[in-house]
Protein backbone atom coordinates (compact mmCIF):
# COMPACT_ATOMS: atom_id res chain seq x y z
CA UNK A 1 0.00 0.00 0.00
CA UNK A 2 1.00 3.78 -0.33
CA UNK A 3 1.52 5.67 2.88
CA UNK A 4 1.70 9.38 1.37
CA UNK A 5 -1.61 10.23 2.53
CA UNK A 6 -1.05 10.10 6.28
CA UNK A 7 -0.69 13.41 7.97
CA UNK A 8 2.45 13.75 9.03
CA UNK A 9 5.65 13.99 7.96
CA UNK A 10 7.97 10.70 6.55
CA UNK A 11 7.40 7.46 5.72
CA UNK A 12 10.06 4.54 5.69
CA UNK A 13 8.98 2.36 3.13
CA UNK A 14 6.17 0.40 1.79
CA UNK A 15 4.75 -2.69 -0.08
CA UNK A 16 2.92 -1.99 -3.64
CA UNK A 17 0.71 -4.80 -5.07
CA UNK A 18 -0.19 -3.13 -8.44
CA UNK A 19 1.48 -0.33 -10.55
CA UNK A 20 5.11 -1.28 -12.67
CA UNK A 21 4.89 -4.81 -12.18
CA UNK A 22 4.46 -5.61 -16.18
CA UNK A 23 4.10 -3.43 -19.14
CA UNK A 24 1.61 -3.87 -21.93
CA UNK A 25 3.16 -5.28 -25.26
CA UNK A 26 1.90 -1.89 -26.93
CA UNK A 27 4.10 0.28 -25.20
CA UNK A 28 6.98 -1.59 -25.31
CA UNK A 29 6.45 -2.28 -29.38
CA UNK A 30 5.60 1.78 -29.96
CA UNK A 31 8.70 2.47 -27.74
CA UNK A 32 10.94 0.00 -30.04
CA UNK A 33 9.69 1.18 -33.59
CA UNK A 34 11.58 4.52 -33.10
CA UNK A 35 14.15 4.28 -35.93
CA UNK A 36 17.55 5.05 -33.97
CA UNK A 37 20.36 7.20 -35.49
CA UNK A 38 22.93 4.53 -34.33
CA UNK A 39 23.08 1.18 -31.98
CA UNK A 40 25.38 0.71 -29.20
CA UNK A 41 25.67 -3.37 -28.12
CA UNK A 42 26.59 -2.92 -24.27
CA UNK A 43 29.26 -5.79 -23.55
CA UNK A 44 25.92 -7.02 -20.41
CA UNK A 45 23.88 -7.91 -23.34
CA UNK A 46 21.68 -4.89 -23.30
CA UNK A 47 21.08 -3.04 -26.94
CA UNK A 48 20.97 0.69 -26.58
CA UNK A 49 19.15 2.83 -29.87
CA UNK A 50 20.09 6.55 -29.94
CA UNK A 51 17.07 8.25 -31.44
CA UNK A 52 16.54 11.81 -32.71
CA UNK A 53 15.33 14.16 -29.57
CA UNK A 54 12.63 15.42 -31.66
CA UNK A 55 11.24 11.86 -32.14
CA UNK A 56 11.72 10.08 -28.88
CA UNK A 57 8.06 8.58 -27.27
CA UNK A 58 7.25 11.70 -24.79
CA UNK A 59 6.30 13.55 -27.73
CA UNK A 60 3.55 11.02 -28.77
CA UNK A 61 1.16 12.23 -26.12
CA UNK A 62 -1.35 14.71 -26.63
CA UNK A 63 -0.07 17.30 -24.34
CA UNK A 64 3.01 17.17 -25.90
CA UNK A 65 2.13 17.92 -29.54
CA UNK A 66 3.54 21.42 -29.68
CA UNK A 67 6.17 21.24 -26.77
CA UNK A 68 9.58 22.95 -26.75
CA UNK A 69 12.24 21.14 -25.03
CA UNK A 70 14.05 22.62 -22.87
CA UNK A 71 17.35 21.57 -22.29
CA UNK A 72 18.16 22.58 -18.73
CA UNK A 73 16.76 23.48 -15.98
CA UNK A 74 16.21 27.44 -15.62
CA UNK A 75 17.80 27.82 -11.93
CA UNK A 76 20.08 24.92 -10.66
CA UNK A 77 18.59 23.15 -7.55
CA UNK A 78 22.09 23.08 -5.71
CA UNK A 79 25.40 21.90 -4.60
CA UNK A 80 25.59 19.49 -1.96
CA UNK A 81 28.24 17.88 -0.17
CA UNK A 82 27.95 13.94 0.67
CA UNK A 83 28.73 13.40 4.15
CA UNK A 84 28.58 9.12 5.27
CA UNK A 85 28.32 8.28 8.87
CA UNK A 86 30.71 6.24 10.84
CA UNK A 87 33.67 6.63 8.78
CA UNK A 88 32.36 4.59 5.68
CA UNK A 89 33.54 6.07 2.38
CA UNK A 90 31.44 6.22 -1.00
CA UNK A 91 31.76 6.69 -4.51
CA UNK A 92 29.31 8.60 -7.01
CA UNK A 93 28.14 6.57 -10.03
CA UNK A 94 29.66 7.86 -13.07
CA UNK A 95 28.74 5.90 -15.69
CA UNK A 96 26.72 2.79 -16.84
CA UNK A 97 27.57 -0.47 -18.33
CA UNK A 98 26.83 0.31 -21.67
CA UNK A 99 28.33 3.92 -21.94
CA UNK A 100 32.22 2.21 -21.92
CA UNK A 101 30.79 0.63 -25.75
CA UNK A 102 29.98 4.12 -27.42
CA UNK A 103 28.06 7.37 -26.29
CA UNK A 104 24.89 8.58 -28.25
CA UNK A 105 25.64 11.52 -30.30
CA UNK A 106 24.42 14.88 -30.14
CA UNK A 107 20.67 15.63 -30.76
CA UNK A 108 20.04 12.11 -29.73
CA UNK A 109 19.02 10.13 -26.60
CA UNK A 110 19.79 6.73 -25.60
CA UNK A 111 16.71 4.85 -24.71
CA UNK A 112 16.93 1.66 -23.73
CA UNK A 113 10.28 5.83 3.39
CA UNK A 114 10.29 8.76 4.25
CA UNK A 115 7.22 11.12 3.67
CA UNK A 116 7.14 15.10 3.81
CA UNK A 117 3.56 16.28 4.07
CA UNK A 118 1.73 19.66 3.87
CA UNK A 119 4.05 21.81 2.52
CA UNK A 120 4.92 23.16 -1.18
CA UNK A 121 7.61 21.46 -2.30
CA UNK A 122 9.19 22.75 -5.61
CA UNK A 123 12.19 20.09 -5.20
CA UNK A 124 13.30 16.59 -2.93
CA UNK A 125 16.90 14.90 -3.56
CA UNK A 126 18.66 12.11 -1.87
CA UNK A 127 21.75 10.18 -2.51
CA UNK A 128 20.75 7.00 -2.71
CA UNK A 129 22.55 3.51 -1.76
CA UNK A 130 22.77 1.10 -5.01
CA UNK A 131 22.65 -2.22 -4.88
CA UNK A 132 21.47 -5.38 -6.30
CA UNK A 133 18.56 -7.29 -3.77
CA UNK A 134 20.00 -10.59 -3.42
CA UNK A 135 16.28 -12.07 -4.39
CA UNK A 136 13.79 -10.58 -6.65
CA UNK A 137 11.09 -13.61 -7.31
CA UNK A 138 10.24 -13.38 -11.16
CA UNK A 139 6.56 -11.44 -11.17
CA UNK A 140 7.97 -9.30 -8.62
CA UNK A 141 9.88 -5.85 -8.51
CA UNK A 142 12.23 -4.14 -5.59
CA UNK A 143 13.15 -0.61 -6.04
CA UNK A 144 14.96 2.03 -3.77
CA UNK A 145 13.71 5.41 -4.87
CA UNK A 146 12.01 9.18 -4.03
CA UNK A 147 8.85 9.97 -4.76
CA UNK A 148 7.48 13.90 -5.58
CA UNK A 149 3.55 13.13 -5.35
CA UNK A 150 0.48 15.66 -5.08
CA UNK A 151 -3.19 16.08 -5.47
CA UNK A 152 -6.27 13.86 -4.29
CA UNK A 153 -5.96 10.94 -1.86
CA UNK A 154 -7.74 8.59 -5.33
CA UNK A 155 -6.19 10.09 -8.07
CA UNK A 156 -2.81 11.36 -7.06
CA UNK A 157 0.07 12.25 -9.40
CA UNK A 158 3.49 11.17 -8.69
CA UNK A 159 6.89 11.51 -10.30
CA UNK A 160 9.74 8.72 -8.96
CA UNK A 161 13.06 8.05 -9.88
CA UNK A 162 15.97 5.62 -8.49
CA UNK A 163 17.09 2.03 -8.73
CA UNK A 164 15.03 -0.98 -9.57
CA UNK A 165 15.58 -4.50 -9.87
CA UNK A 166 12.45 -5.72 -12.17
CA UNK A 167 12.30 -9.09 -13.94
CA UNK A 168 8.95 -8.83 -15.65
CA UNK A 169 9.96 -5.45 -17.25
CA UNK A 170 13.84 -6.17 -18.13
CA UNK A 171 14.17 -9.83 -18.16
CA UNK A 172 16.63 -10.10 -16.05
CA UNK A 173 17.63 -9.25 -11.93
CA UNK A 174 20.11 -6.68 -12.81
CA UNK A 175 19.94 -3.06 -11.09
CA UNK A 176 18.73 -0.37 -13.35
CA UNK A 177 18.21 3.41 -13.56
CA UNK A 178 14.27 4.14 -13.79
CA UNK A 179 11.49 6.83 -13.60
CA UNK A 180 8.10 5.94 -13.64
CA UNK A 181 4.93 9.09 -13.11
CA UNK A 182 1.19 8.74 -13.21
CA UNK A 183 -1.32 11.78 -12.78
CA UNK A 184 -4.12 9.42 -11.84
CA UNK A 185 -2.69 7.17 -9.01
CA UNK A 186 -2.14 3.97 -11.05
CA UNK A 187 -5.39 3.98 -12.92
CA UNK A 188 -4.79 5.05 -16.92
CA UNK A 189 -1.90 6.61 -16.90
CA UNK A 190 1.73 6.87 -16.20
CA UNK A 191 4.89 4.23 -16.99
CA UNK A 192 8.23 3.26 -16.96
CA UNK A 193 11.08 5.12 -17.95
CA UNK A 194 10.67 6.11 -21.91
CA UNK A 195 7.80 3.26 -22.87
CA UNK A 196 5.39 5.82 -22.98
CA UNK A 197 4.61 8.99 -24.00
CA UNK A 198 5.51 11.65 -21.18
CA UNK A 199 9.20 11.73 -19.75
CA UNK A 200 11.06 14.24 -21.91
CA UNK A 201 15.12 12.71 -21.88
CA UNK A 202 17.95 14.94 -22.61
CA UNK A 203 21.15 13.61 -21.74
CA UNK A 204 23.10 11.47 -24.11
CA UNK A 205 25.33 10.01 -21.07
CA UNK A 206 22.18 7.65 -19.25
CA UNK A 207 19.95 5.47 -20.70
CA UNK A 208 17.00 5.08 -18.68
CA UNK A 209 16.54 1.23 -17.75
CA UNK A 210 20.09 0.67 -18.32
CA UNK A 211 22.24 -1.40 -15.51
CA UNK A 212 24.24 0.53 -13.26
CA UNK A 213 27.44 -0.32 -11.93
CA UNK A 214 28.98 -1.07 -9.75
CA UNK A 215 26.83 -2.07 -7.30
CA UNK A 216 27.49 -2.15 -2.92
CA UNK A 217 28.72 -5.10 -1.65
CA UNK A 218 28.28 -5.64 2.35
CA UNK A 219 31.12 -3.53 4.18
CA UNK A 220 32.83 -2.88 0.66
CA UNK A 221 33.00 0.26 -0.24
CA UNK A 222 29.90 2.25 -1.35
CA UNK A 223 28.24 3.71 -4.59
CA UNK A 224 25.52 6.20 -5.02
CA UNK A 225 23.52 7.19 -7.32
CA UNK A 226 21.91 10.75 -6.62
CA UNK A 227 18.18 11.81 -7.36
CA UNK A 228 16.91 15.17 -7.88
CA UNK A 229 13.60 16.87 -8.98
CA UNK A 230 13.29 20.58 -9.14
CA UNK A 231 12.28 23.35 -11.17
CA UNK A 232 9.99 22.30 -14.33
CA UNK A 233 10.11 18.13 -12.27
CA UNK A 234 13.83 17.72 -13.42
CA UNK A 235 15.70 14.76 -12.61
CA UNK A 236 19.33 14.54 -12.50
CA UNK A 237 21.56 11.77 -11.45
CA UNK A 238 25.49 11.81 -10.73
CA UNK A 239 25.51 15.90 -11.62
CA UNK A 240 24.28 15.20 -15.10
CA UNK A 241 21.04 16.79 -16.01
CA UNK A 242 18.45 13.39 -17.23
CA UNK A 243 15.27 15.04 -18.29
CA UNK A 244 12.29 16.34 -16.96
CA UNK A 245 8.30 15.75 -16.96
CA UNK A 246 6.60 18.61 -18.26
CA UNK A 247 4.32 20.00 -16.15
CA UNK A 248 1.51 19.96 -18.88
CA UNK A 249 1.00 16.01 -17.97
CA UNK A 250 -0.22 17.41 -14.57
CA UNK A 251 -2.64 19.25 -12.53
CA UNK A 252 -1.25 19.74 -9.57
CA UNK A 253 2.70 18.70 -10.03
CA UNK A 254 3.22 21.60 -12.46
CA UNK A 255 2.76 23.75 -9.63
CA UNK A 256 4.49 21.70 -6.58
CA UNK A 257 4.14 18.80 -4.92
CA UNK A 258 3.07 18.57 -1.67
CA UNK A 259 4.04 15.32 -0.12
CA UNK A 260 7.72 14.04 -0.47
CA UNK A 261 9.06 10.27 -0.04
CA UNK A 262 12.34 8.45 0.44
CA UNK A 263 12.69 4.79 0.85
CA UNK A 264 12.11 1.37 -0.93
CA UNK A 265 9.49 -0.39 -2.19
CA UNK A 266 8.64 -4.39 -3.28
CA UNK A 267 5.72 -5.20 -5.83
CA UNK A 268 4.44 -8.60 -5.28
CA UNK A 269 0.91 -10.27 -5.30
CA UNK A 270 2.68 -12.14 -2.05
CA UNK A 271 2.59 -9.10 0.21
CA UNK A 272 0.45 -9.12 3.40
CA UNK A 273 -0.45 -12.56 2.93
CA UNK A 274 1.11 -16.33 3.47
CA UNK A 275 3.19 -17.25 2.23
CA UNK A 276 5.15 -13.97 2.03
CA UNK A 277 7.14 -12.78 -0.84
CA UNK A 278 10.61 -14.16 -0.95
CA UNK A 279 11.72 -10.79 -2.47
CA UNK A 280 14.36 -8.92 -0.20
CA UNK A 281 14.49 -5.40 -0.25
CA UNK A 282 17.65 -2.76 -0.33
CA UNK A 283 20.62 -4.89 0.42
CA UNK A 284 18.26 -7.62 1.98
CA UNK A 285 19.67 -7.08 5.38
CA UNK A 286 17.43 -5.35 8.25
CA UNK A 287 17.83 -1.35 8.84
CA UNK A 288 19.35 -1.86 12.26
CA UNK A 289 22.36 -3.46 10.53
CA UNK A 290 23.21 0.28 9.62
CA UNK A 291 26.12 1.40 7.39
CA UNK A 292 28.07 -1.03 4.68
CA UNK A 293 25.04 -3.68 5.38
CA UNK A 294 21.55 -1.91 5.07
CA UNK A 295 20.59 -0.08 2.42
CA UNK A 296 20.03 3.92 2.89
CA UNK A 297 19.38 7.59 1.47
CA UNK A 298 21.79 10.32 3.05
CA UNK A 299 21.73 13.88 1.95
CA UNK A 300 18.01 14.24 2.01
CA UNK A 301 16.97 17.63 0.91
CA UNK A 302 13.62 19.40 -0.22
CA UNK A 303 13.02 22.90 -1.22
CA UNK A 304 9.75 24.95 -1.21
CA UNK A 305 9.15 28.28 -2.34
CA UNK A 306 11.57 30.33 0.06
CA UNK A 307 13.90 28.68 -2.35
CA UNK A 308 16.24 27.51 -0.03
CA UNK A 309 17.62 23.59 0.29
CA UNK A 310 17.01 22.42 3.52
CA UNK A 311 16.84 19.58 5.96
CA UNK A 312 12.61 18.35 6.67
CA UNK A 313 12.36 19.52 9.72
CA UNK A 314 9.73 16.87 10.90
CA UNK A 315 10.63 13.31 10.38
CA UNK A 316 9.49 9.81 11.34
CA UNK A 317 9.43 6.54 10.08
CA UNK A 318 6.94 3.56 9.45
CA UNK A 319 6.83 0.10 8.23
CA UNK A 320 3.99 -1.53 7.51
CA UNK A 321 5.06 -5.31 7.71
CA UNK A 322 8.30 -4.43 9.79
CA UNK A 323 8.82 -8.75 10.39
CA UNK A 324 9.32 -8.63 6.88
CA UNK A 325 11.08 -5.08 6.16
CA UNK A 326 12.29 -2.53 8.55
CA UNK A 327 13.72 1.08 9.08
CA UNK A 328 15.35 2.70 10.91
CA UNK A 329 15.53 7.19 11.00
CA UNK A 330 19.46 7.37 12.28
CA UNK A 331 20.32 10.78 13.60
CA UNK A 332 22.24 11.93 16.13
CA UNK A 333 20.15 14.65 17.23
CA UNK A 334 16.40 15.86 16.52
CA UNK A 335 17.97 18.83 14.18
CA UNK A 336 20.95 17.08 12.87
CA UNK A 337 21.61 15.43 9.22
CA UNK A 338 19.48 12.18 8.62
CA UNK A 339 20.25 8.87 7.27
CA UNK A 340 17.83 6.66 6.64
CA UNK A 341 18.21 2.95 6.34
CA UNK A 342 15.41 0.80 5.32
CA UNK A 343 15.39 -2.72 3.98
CA UNK A 344 14.61 -6.52 4.91
CA UNK A 345 14.74 -10.12 3.62
CA UNK A 346 10.91 -10.47 2.99
CA UNK A 347 9.77 -14.29 3.89
CA UNK A 348 11.90 -15.07 7.28
CA UNK A 349 10.97 -16.78 10.17
CA UNK A 350 9.19 -14.24 11.54
CA UNK A 351 7.46 -12.90 8.21
CA UNK A 352 6.19 -16.84 7.29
Amino acid sequence: MRLFLMFAILCGFYNEAYGKGSLDIDMKLKSLNKPSLKTIKSEDGDIIDCIDIYKQHAFDHPALRNHKIQMKPSVDFGTKKTTIPNNGSSEQITSQIWSKSGNCPKGTIPEAVLIALGYNFIGAQSDINVWNPPRVQASDYSSAQIWLLGGLSDTFESIEAGWAVNPSVFGDSRTRLFTYWTKDGYSKTGCVNLLCAGFVQTTTKFALGAAIEPVSTTSQKQHLITDTNSGNRWLTCANNVIGYWPGTLFAYLKHSATAVQWGGEVHSPNVGKKPHTRTSMGSGQWASYLWAQACYHSNIRIKDYSLQIKYPKYLSEYADEYECYSTKLHRKTYMSEPYFYFGGPGQNSRCP
